[in-house]
């Protein structure tokens, strides 16, 4: 073969495989959406770096909450960070299927801005679009996004449709955002808003960490929630420890998220703004999310001070509550830390028979040896001089701890109870 003649059939073989290679990635692209590959929705590293819970109720005070044409902007402080991102959509309490016109994560800069450059769009099985049916809970797509860790992010949801019954937590402590004209998903700064002190549709935001961090569910009531806290300073309880576990070098990092409602109850519930009671959202504020290896539980109180009238609750009653969260939480390998119940005297519902209660159930908490664990909150912000009630320092109303009290709790914790 003369030397002209090889070179030309070198030539069409090398323009056979980039074809053939052309082709691949044409297939490849055509198939996944995007040539930019995130991870896949089962990556074992998917770990989530922030939640909230599902609190508003349908019931005859529901809230009018129906947006259309609009676009909710919601803010979010992450725990770790990773390099892919998801979030979780629930349409768990709504009363029609909702149609989600368009999505977007980015940065916030302040308030109701996001930092330039930082928008990214969201996708539903490939789809800018998506409809999450009556009860149900939806994935966006994983998308490649560098998010840092303890900071703030804002997602954007446009709704072009009349949504119906909105599935939201009602009290974030966190201001959030309604734009009233049309979709501003990108928008680096919403026109024509109006704020919200709730969280719609938005339940868990997950990322892939690849150093192997699972997560922390702080579980409980409105002293887990943050009531009482400066709004959008995230100095909740959960907050503060977050930020103690990641300034310790010494200790394993962690995701935390806040399976919190204030309100809420173990075993009862009422207002429709306070939740499904423990028992019944466990399975969905807690085992659903991912990469969870341990829980705080501290919650009760309430179900002493809203006990149906004439007819308090018994110790005996929260503590049954208790025994069935651990076992399910136990079934899914999960270490439950038990969290003894504030002093509440001076509170408005505060009574002494309820006390004595109170008490039962810490005594049970710190010796029946059925928690992994015990942090003692009680001790962190009671006051000496009157142990029953909560330094006056740290509260305002005897019931829920200020900043200075949310900080003192999570001071307390051992942080090697998390090992």
């Amino acid at each position: 073969m003369k030397i002209s003649e090889l070179k030309d059939s070198l030539t069409k073989a090398n323009r056979a495989s980039n074809s053939l290679l052309a082709a691949i990635f044409l297939f490849m692209a055509l198939f996944s959406g995007t040539f930019t590959f995130a991870q896949e929705q089962d990556d074992p590293r998917w770990v989530t770096t922030w939640s909230t819970s599902p609190s508003t109720l349908p019931g005859e005070d529901d809230p009018d909450n129906s947006p259309q044409e609009q676009t909710l902007r919601l803010i979010a402080h992450s725990s770790v960070g990773g390099d892919s991102v998801r979030i979780r959509l629930s349409n768990a309490h709504g009363n029609k299927t909702i149609f989600i016109g368009a999505a977007s994560i980015a940065l916030q800069l302040e308030g109701s801005s996001i930092q330039s450059d930082t928008s990214k769009p969201l996708q539903f099985a490939g789809q800018p679009s998506a409809f999450i049916p009556k009860g149900a809970v939806i994935f966006s797509d994983p998308l490649k996004y560098d998010l840092p860790e303890m900071t703030n992010l804002s997602v954007s949801l446009y709704l072009p449709k009349d949504s119906g019954f909105l599935t939201a937590h009602a009290l974030s402590n966190q201001i959030n955002y309604i734009a009233n004209s049309g979709d501003q998903t990108n928008s680096l700064n919403l026109a024509n808003h109006t704020e919200t002190p709730a969280w719609p549709l938005l339940t868990a935001i997950d990322v892939i960490n690849s150093n192997s961090i699972s997560a922390v569910a702080v579980v409980g009531d409105s002293i887990t929630d943050g009531w009482g806290s400066t709004e959008s300073a995230n100095q909740r309880w959960p907050n503060h420890f977050m930020r103690r576990l990641f300034a310790d070098s010494s200790t394993r990092k962690f995701a935390v998220v806040n399976a919190g409602i204030s309100g809420n109850r173990v075993t009862t519930q009422g207002n429709s703004l306070f939740g499904q009671n423990l028992q019944a959202r466990f399975e969905r504020d807690v085992l659903a999310l991912s990469n969870i290896t341990h829980m705080v539980l501290m919650e009760g109180i309430n179900d002493i001070g809203m006990s149906p009238s004439g007819s308090l609750i018994t110790a005996a009653e929260v503590i049954a509550g208790y025994r069935q969260i651990i076992a399910r939480a136990h079934a899914g390998g999960i270490k439950v830390i038990g969290a003894t119940l504030t002093p509440y005297e001076g509170a408005a519902y505060f009574t002494p028979e309820g006390e004595l209660v109170r008490q039962g159930i810490n005594a049970f908490i710190r010796n029946g040896g059925e928690f992994d664990g015990v942090i003692d909150f009680e001790k962190a912000v009671q006051d000496p001089a009157n142990p029953n009630r909560i330094l006056p320092e740290f509260t305002a109303d005897n019931l829920h701890p200020n900043d200075a009290g949310y900080a003192a709790m999570a001071n307390i914790v051992e942080l090697d109870l998390f090992d």
